[in-house]
């Protein structure tokens, strides 16, 4: 059965949400972490974030909706759980990685939702094609976190 426009714009929202969270979530790990090389991987993810935010925000726009422009609850509780971190693990480059694959790990979850719904074949490419990068996002993090741990 195909999707109303109201039901599409609803699933587009929620990937925005879920984008608007990675660019903060990288953005803030960004911020606390001692290697360079670190800091600038964190830094094009968030970046990428943005841009894809921003794709789907035209797409809602497209459809005669209204984009989200922020983050979710649970992605400034996410947010807020890295600033209380620092407390406990004083914000080691190996945790901040560990936060920034629980993130993507809930980015893959919530594009793969999307992709589940029936959704117009415009909006789904657009949708497959985020997903890869979250996926490519997602093992990136992933493999730097593991050369870490391996040198730790």
């Amino acid at each position: 059965m195909t999707m109303s426009n109201k039901e599409v714009i609803s699933v587009l929202n929620d990937v925005i949400e879920n984008c608007k969270d990675g660019e903060y979530g990288f953005r803030a790990c960004a911020e606390h972490v001692s290697s360079d090389e670190l800091r600038s991987v964190l830094s094009r993810r968030a970046g990428d974030c943005a841009v894809t935010a921003k794709e789907l925000q035209a797409q809602v726009e497209m459809l005669g909706g209204k984009p989200d422009t922020g983050g979710s609850a649970s992605g400034a509780l996410h947010r807020g759980w890295v600033a209380v971190r620092d407390k406990l693990t004083g914000y080691t480059d190996l945790a901040m990685l560990e936060e920034c694959e629980r993130g993507e790990d809930v980015a893959l979850a919530r594009y793969r939702k999307a992709l589940e719904r029936d959704l117009p074949p415009g909006v789904k490419t657009l949708i497959e094609r985020q997903f890869q990068g979250v996926l490519r996002n997602h093992d990136q993090i992933r493999n730097l976190r593991d050369r870490l741990k391996t040198t730790a």
